[in-house]
């Protein structure tokens, strides 16, 4: 079971912390948990059903209205309120996707992800739906993370999912014959995929031709490649905790063995990476900054 404080749910939800105390006095929509040292706590549950308050705020239902719901009347005015989002606004549709998704996954629902997967793909297009919908979903799954809130079986279920869905798109895509030589990879101890293989479909996707080495590679292994390949970026992801607490260390070393291509580096912020700047290396947050360079 999740534990969250009221911030983490401002996270999590994009609720304010203040709004959510002042629906919780003024409405009793939501009562928080108290442990035995009488500290404010939530639940799973609590969360869900958080984010489908959500859901119902962005589609014009007043807060007085929502707290007077039974359950069940609750439960299906959320069903019907995303449903009618499907047809007729996919941008809030996909801000939704993202909240429901953190639901999919707490409940380890396949069929669920399916479903929000498909529908996004079919009114937005895949791309539209990796860009706004799984990185910000994977966002949150980080929230999640850092919270200690989900545990490697959750995070295993939605990542084999999602994985399955980026490998087949980009097995879709023609190989290209010219463009920049992109070598993708994560570094020894890195396992966290699913960032990589986006960062494979858009770079592959935009005419680059890519070779792409997988997760958990040694350095001994990325300086062979490098050096066969000749390649003008290399991109790599530092999500785990103790290679972005090693950060600059580790881009150090990476760019003695790329020292003649453009380093690519998606890491989180973090204290040892403010004001770092090293030639050719570039350190990217977000989608956007992919697009920048590739």
């Amino acid at each position: 079971m999740g534990v969250y404080s009221i911030k983490d749910l401002e996270q999590l939800s994009g609720i304010k912390a203040h709004t959510i105390r002042i629906w919780e006095q003024r409405y009793q929509l939501i009562e928080p948990k108290r442990t035995d040292t009488n500290i404010r706590y939530y639940d799973d549950q609590q969360l869900k059903f958080l984010l489908n308050v959500a859901l119902l705020i962005k589609n014009g239902h007043k807060i007085s209205h929502i707290s007077k719901l039974s359950e069940d009347k609750f439960n299906s005015e959320v069903e019907r309120v995303y449903e009618q989002t499907l047809l007729h606004d996919s941008d809030i549709h996909l801000d939704l996707d993202a909240n429901d998704l953190v639901v999919a996954m707490i409940d380890m629902d396949a069929d669920k992800f399916g479903r929000i997967y498909e529908n996004s793909v079919r009114h937005n297009g895949f791309e539209k739906t990796i860009t706004q919908v799984i990185y910000p979903f994977l966002e949150k799954v980080g929230i999640l993370w850092s919270l200690d809130q989900i545990n490697p079986a959750h995070e295993h279920f939605i990542s084999s999912l999602i994985r399955q869905k980026v490998i087949a798109a980009i097995d879709r895509l023609p190989m290209p014959k010219d463009g920049k030589k992109v070598i993708l990879f994560l570094p020894a101890g890195e396992h966290h995929e699913i960032g990589l293989l986006m960062a494979h479909y858009v770079t592959k996707k935009r005419g680059h031709r890519t070779y792409y080495l997988g997760q958990n590679l040694p350095d001994k292994d990325v300086d062979a490649a490098v050096l066969t390949i000749e390649p003008d970026f290399v991109l790599t992801f530092l999500v785990e905790p103790s290679i972005v607490n090693n950060a600059k260390s580790t881009i150090e070393n990476l760019k003695s063995v790329c020292n003649d291509c453009d380093l690519l580096i998606a890491t989180r912020l973090h204290p040892d990476l403010e004001g770092f700047s090293m030639d050719r290396v570039h350190l990217l947050h977000g989608i956007d900054d992919i697009y920048k360079y590739l």
